[in-house]
């Protein structure tokens, strides 16, 4: 018993005597790199052209020649509607105008015949006159015969509906066999162009003199299209151009912005989140947003000695993004925590646990970031 009781005594007392841990953080480096000045508004995805495309001409649909959500380009059979009638329109035209060229060619033999008699003296020269108007007269009809055969044309033309743009074309909206009219504004069906597309957002009129003064300068500035959650990069494009006037009840300005659109992944009239890239700051201290804490007093980080203590430094946030932030008041190459924030305090011990998303979040520091700025 009294071995046993020794033993026990000896493994608290070991137990006494070992260390304590520290709190277990992960922990970043700051760096000297550059990072973006965004400004950042909601925008609409506006298709550049989108055409509704309606018949012409009236008749039945004879022929659908697109599927549902197809990608066509200009020149592209859409709808054939019933040439027929048409055809025959054309053939009674050409051959009216086959029978008035048949008798201006007689009307201009008999003037040749009249002009060569009355310079014999054989016929009085009002007869001359009289078939120099009738040959002017078959003339004009020819002339009227070619423009009716010239419409029927078109018309027939007409039964061929095309595609007037590179785009993609909704849901159908007519089907097989229905009777269309001439001119109706019910559309056959819709193009939309998608490459390239533009975005329509909207920004506080206070940033306009800086854009404006860009533009003029001849500048492409970066347009990034993002997800709803502000997360996930749809697109990249630039701006295009600024609308003539501002909004005076909310004090935005329109901006219009192109992207490529090369996969699709912008869609006509659905809402994006659009950044415009303002300026970059160059040369500044940059750390994971993670690290930033406040209190009453402002923002502050926890930066860790070298003795792996804590210790509570204030500084100043300027441009700043969902993952990294430029700040004053640390120094390149100083560590500060990115998590553990319940149990830190300034001057207690802790214990580094650095993890992949750490290290990810720290290399962040080395390329340009997003950020914005409000006025």
């Amino acid at each position: 018993m009294y071995h046993q009781y020794q033993a026990n005594q000896q493994a608290r007392q070991a137990k006494t005597n070992q260390p304590l841990r520290g709190v277990p953080v992960s922990t970043s480096t700051v760096r000297k790199g550059d990072i973006g000045v965004y400004v950042s508004g909601l925008g609409t995805v506006t298709p550049i052209y989108t055409v509704s495309v309606t018949s012409r001409v009236q008749g039945q649909i004879v022929a659908i020649h697109y599927t549902e959500g197809q990608m066509v380009h200009k020149g592209d059979p859409l709808v054939d509607i019933d040439p027929r009638p048409y055809e025959a329109q054309l053939s009674q035209t050409e051959g009216q105008l086959a029978h008035d060229e048949a008798l201006l060619a007689q009307a201009r033999i008999d003037l040749d015949r009249y002009q060569t008699a009355f310079s014999r003296n054989a016929i009085a020269q009002q007869q001359v006159y009289d078939q120099e108007q009738l040959v002017k007269q078959y003339e004009g009809t020819v002339k009227n015969d070619q423009g009716v055969v010239d419409n029927a044309k078109v018309n027939l033309v007409y039964c061929h509906i095309t595609s007037p743009i590179d785009g993609r074309v909704g849901l159908r909206l007519l089907d097989l066999g229905n009777m269309v009219q001439a001119n109706s504004t019910t559309p056959l069906v819709v193009v939309a162009q998608l490459q390239p597309i533009t975005v329509i957002f909207s920004i506080h009129e206070d940033y306009l003199p800086q854009i404006v003064q860009q533009l003029h300068a001849g500048q492409k500035m970066k347009v990034e299209a993002l997800d709803p959650t502000e997360v996930k990069q749809l697109a990249s494009g630039t701006l295009l151009t600024v609308d003539n006037q501002a909004d005076p009840t909310t004090g935005t300005v329109k901006l219009r912005a192109t992207f490529q659109n090369k996969d699709s992944a912008l869609f006509p009239n659905e809402f994006v989140n659009a950044r415009l890239l303002l300026d970059t700051q160059q040369g500044v201290n940059l750390v994971p947003t993670a690290a930033i804490q406040r209190n009453s007093q402002g923002a502050f980080v926890y930066v860790i000695k070298p003795d792996e203590t804590a210790s509570v430094q204030p500084v100043t946030v300027g441009t700043t993004d969902g993952n990294t932030a430029a700040v004053q008041g640390v120094e390149v190459g100083q560590v500060v925590a990115v998590n553990g924030f319940d149990k830190l305090q300034d001057g207690i011990k802790v214990t580094v646990h650095n993890t992949q998303g750490s290290r990810s979040a720290e290399a962040t520091g080395t390329s340009t970031s997003r950020g914005t700025e409000t006025p």
